[in-house]
């Protein structure tokens, strides 16, 4: 089975995180996840997520703690989702792939409908921040 790999960002401002929506276009439509994307050959795991988070949401950030990676099957193919907490240095959060997005406070982390791989991520921020 293939096995993606896969950053995200947990981008905490003001005490609220971020998360986005998958477009409906996208696989696993209209599902939350913190933002990233896949990491290129030859990429380290911070730089792909510096750049994903650039292209995706037009911001530049700064990485902190990495949290624990999730794997996730997904039938034909498998997540390996690699978390790091984050910080906006610069820029105006526009979507550019994503259809919505929510900063959300702790208690309305858990209640979203996620992408499967981010569920256990959500928990994880939870507790860590409870």
């Amino acid at each position: 089975m293939k096995e993606i790999k896969v950053t995200c960002a947990i981008i905490q401002h003001e005490g609220l995180f971020l998360a986005v929506q998958r477009s409906r276009i996208m696989s696993m439509p209209l599902k939350w996840e913190f933002p990233g994307g896949k990491v290129e050959e030859g990429e380290s795991l911070e730089s792909s997520l510096i750049r994903e988070i650039e292209e995706e949401l037009s911001l530049k950030i700064l990485l902190g703690e990495r949290l624990n990676p999730v794997t996730h099957d997904y039938g034909g193919f498998q997540i390996l989702l690699i978390p790091f907490l984050a910080q906006i240095e610069s820029g105006h959060l526009m979507l550019l792939e994503h259809q919505s997005y929510k900063w959300l406070a702790l208690p309305e982390l858990l209640p979203l409908d996620w992408a499967e791989a981010d569920l256990p991520v959500a928990k994880e921020v939870y507790q860590k921040f409870s």
